[in-house]
């Protein structure tokens, strides 16, 4: 049975149209707000890509519509149709590594969450947009949300090619840093890519900012966003995985795990991702 959408709003841009509306997960047992950002020709265009974002109510905090108008009205991506997927109350549940949950039981509906993403929204964008010509499904997402984002990404690249991680939870553990927490074996996320196989075309891109936190546990005078970025960014090379190629990496000076740092970063991620 094809889902009752209820329709909030559309905000025209220059070249791009923002359709909001609720989407009802059987499997998040919730009406999940959606915000789509379409080119406003985008049934006319031969090709398009997809992007879904986690957290995508911060989206408009950016504000992002008028940030990827620019991008696309100066002609500096290609067609992108990009979808924000907000969170409720039960992120730290929905968000995480889904088929592992960290020391505290969280991430417990994360499983749910990548069964929404997978098998309703995704064959709802096909249906609602009529997209019959998609060239790549990308995925990204902030923090807790940059986690989620990887881990589905990497446990399905048969649907998507690439990813954004933008001040990703990447310290997501197996144990408490009080309770026999090793380096090299409790970070969930690194644990994933060391125990997986490299993936011909998927591509990964990190944001950091060196104000991001100021937490070093293990006291190396690297704070640990960036710590357990690069040191995620390691299991993927020793994998297969190249710097430049497959791997974009962006510390930005200065920045923090806020909204406006993001901001600065997504206009590097649309560009490397779908640049012209």
């Amino acid at each position: 049975m094809t889902p009752a959408y209820k329709e909030k709003q559309q905000v025209q841009l220059d070249t791009y149209l923002v359709d909001s509306f609720t989407y009802p997960s059987e499997y998040l047992d919730r009406q999940v707000l959606i915000d789509a950002y379409l080119p406003r020709h985008w049934r006319s265009l031969r090709s398009v890509s997809v992007l879904l974002v986690n957290d995508g109510q911060d989206l408009p905090k950016m504000p992002f519509g008028p940030l990827l108008d620019e991008l696309y009205a100066s002609g500096a991506i290609a067609p992108l149709l990009v979808v924000g997927m907000h969170c409720n109350d039960d992120r730290k549940l929905e968000y995480g590594t889904a088929d592992v949950l960290d020391f505290m039981n969280r991430g417990s509906r994360a499983k749910f969450h990548r069964k929404f993403v997978l098998k309703e929204l995704v064959p709802a964008l096909f249906r609602k947009y009529h997209l019959h010509h998609v060239s790549e499904i990308g995925f990204a997402g902030f923090s807790l949300g940059g986690l989620s984002a990887i881990d589905i990404a990497w446990k399905h690249p048969d649907v998507f090619s690439k990813v954004g991680v933008f001040s990703g939870s990447l310290w997501w553990r197996l144990r408490d840093l009080h309770d026999g927490y090793e380096e090299e074996t409790d970070r969930i996320m690194h644990k994933l890519i060391r125990e997986g196989n490299y993936t011909q075309g998927l591509k990964f891109f990190f944001q950091t900012g060196n104000k991001d936190e100021i937490m070093d546990r293990n006291n190396n005078g690297i704070i640990d966003s960036i710590d357990d970025t690069l040191g995620l960014i390691a299991e993927l090379e020793s994998k297969g995985y190249a710097r430049g190629t497959d791997i974009e990496y962006l510390e930005l000076k200065d920045g923090r795990h806020d909204v406006p740092t993001w901001a600065r970063a997504f206009p590097d991620f649309l560009k490397w991702g779908w640049g012209r």
